[in-house]
């Protein structure tokens, strides 16, 4: 039976500032009867209904709250009034008075008498309708900064000062060749070759050491083990409560730093026959001479001219005139070493630099090349045609300066084997008459 106004017991031995007390406290606290009417409300709770505790003392919940469709609250009143359970948890009300959905930690737990017969029950809620907001908004952030982040063209990471990943977006994620749910927690030199990782490392460390962003290319093998290039910013970052990190964004630049290599390539080549052009080639020549000088090591240089090369353009034409330099040049590429550097310094002029060879090694490679020219190098259009070459030989001494006192040398070299016949090589010493 419903427990009118009048029949609220009242306990004579209830401090007087109990209630007062209760009024104070920052949550909503009520009890009601068995039945769901109120028995008491606090100030919090009058002023969400909107009506002194006179003319809600009596009255049924659902007077205040709108609970149509709302059977998970009808529920959990009942486990606590029918079953005796004690209940926390989230709850949704829409406020009849104002028309406002609002959300709360509710904790229920039933009342009994001195029999332990359930009475009724004491619920003690928390507004937590603002935090819920706070909370939605920032899962809605997270939610567009993981999109955005994850469909951004760069890797984006975070690392703390202790090597340990933070965060890693998807693409970072594949660069390092791991689930984005196995990143965080784990140090770089986990993820990445040992090398790579110390390298890495003392890079992040001067940027939390100076606290200055860091702008640089950086390069890291793929899953498939090809090179990868990166235009990476580094900056420092310390979180709220001072711990400091560093935060990376990675633009994949592999494609531009290849046609960056192609175009540099191209800018040192002969188009023609794919060996260095003059200026590259003269280029390496004064480092390598520097290089020899500094070292007291040999340096020769062989200078080559096709002989009436001329004659080849005009019996056979100008494509066949092509197809012997290409053909020219690759033979002796096929004969020299690595550290060798053949170039095409005029039309059918050529010049070999052999680093670490002396006079006499050098003539005899270019006594090898002149032979199988003259064995294997022939314009097909014109069978009757002998192709033949060229050669002056020369060699670093003590009284060259510069690249071009060797390179004047061996031409004259060049010269000589020209006035004294062609098809042969001349070799002309530092010592020697000009």
């Amino acid at each position: 039976m419903p427990i009118s106004p009048t029949d609220v017991p009242v306990h004579p031995a209830e401090p007087p500032s109990f209630r007062a007390v209760l009024d104070q406290v920052s949550a909503f606290i009520y009890t009601t009867d068995r039945n769901g009417c109120y028995t008491y409300a606090n100030r919090m709770v009058l002023e969400l209904l909107g009506h002194p505790l006179e003319d809600v003392l009596g009255k049924d919940i659902g007077q205040f709250f709108d609970l149509s469709e709302n059977d998970s609250l009808r529920e959990t009143d009942r486990r606590v009034l029918q079953d005796g359970e004690t209940v926390s948890r989230e709850e949704v009300n829409l406020i009849r008075a104002t028309g406002e959905l609002r959300t709360y930690w509710s904790i229920k737990e039933p009342l009994r008498d001195a029999s332990g017969a359930i009475t009724g029950m004491l619920g003690i809620s928390y507004d937590i309708t603002e935090n819920k907001r706070l909370e939605d908004e920032v899962r809605k952030q997270k939610k567009l900064l993981g999109t955005i982040l994850d469909n951004i063209d760069a890797l984006v990471y975070m690392k703390d000062a202790n090597r340990r990943f933070l965060y890693a977006n998807q693409h970072a994620a594949e660069a390092l060749g791991h689930p984005v749910e196995q990143i965080a927690g784990r140090l770089d030199s986990e993820l990445l070759p040992q090398a790579i990782a110390d390298e890495f490392w003392a890079k992040d460390q001067k940027i939390l050491q100076s606290g200055q962003r860091l702008a640089t290319e950086a390069s890291l093998p793929d899953a498939t083990g090809r090179m990868r290039h990166y235009w990476s910013i580094v900056v420092p970052w310390s979180s709220p409560d001072g711990t400091p990190a560093v935060i990376g964004l990675s633009t994949d630049i592999t494609e531009l730093h290849e046609l960056k290599e192609e175009l540099q390539r191209q800018a040192a080549t002969d188009s023609l026959t794919g060996i260095a052009n003059r200026r590259s080639f003269h280029a390496r020549a004064e480092s390598e001479f520097a290089r020899s000088r500094r070292h007291g090591t040999p340096l020769s240089l062989v200078a080559i001219d096709i002989d009436h090369f001329k004659q080849i353009n005009d019996l056979c034409g100008h494509l066949a005139g092509d197809r012997v330099l290409r053909n020219f040049a690759g033979w002796c590429q096929s004969v020299l070493r690595t550290e060798d550097l053949c170039g095409r310094t005029g039309g059918e002029e050529f010049c070999i630099l052999l680093p670490e060879t002396d006079i006499d090694a050098a003539h005899a490679l270019a006594e090898r090349i002149r032979n199988l020219t003259n064995e294997r190098l022939a314009a097909q259009e014109h069978p009757a045609l002998r192709v033949t070459a060229s050669f002056g030989v020369a060699s670093q001494s003590a009284e060259d300066r510069r690249f071009e006192d060797l390179f004047s040398r061996a031409d004259r070299a060049l010269y000589l084997a020209k006035q004294q016949g062609r098809d042969r090589t001349a070799l002309l010493r530092a010592d020697s008459a000009a």
